[in-house]
């Protein structure tokens, strides 16, 4: 490839999105929380905490699972 080409693929991981430049990171239902019982608004918390250490959009049940098992909870 010479300098004039461009690539065919572009790495957008490396990149990053504005709204994280600013620190604002989106969440789906942080506006209904309020209305949540206490047990729920704490897994809730405990899943965004969860995906924003590990930067990650989804969460499979293993991590779910995860997630309430350091809330706390057991069988």
């Amino acid at each position: 490839m010479n300098a004039t080409q461009t690539p065919s693929f572009v790495e957008r991981r490396s990149i990053r999105p504005e709204r994280e430049v600013d620190g604002i990171e989106r969440r789906q239902f942080a506006e209904s929380r309020d209305s949540l019982s206490p047990e729920v608004r704490e897994l809730a918390e405990g899943i965004d905490a969860y995906k924003l250490a590990l930067r990650r959009r989804y969460v499979t049940l293993a991590e779910v699972l995860d997630v309430v098992k350091n809330l706390g909870y057991h069988k």
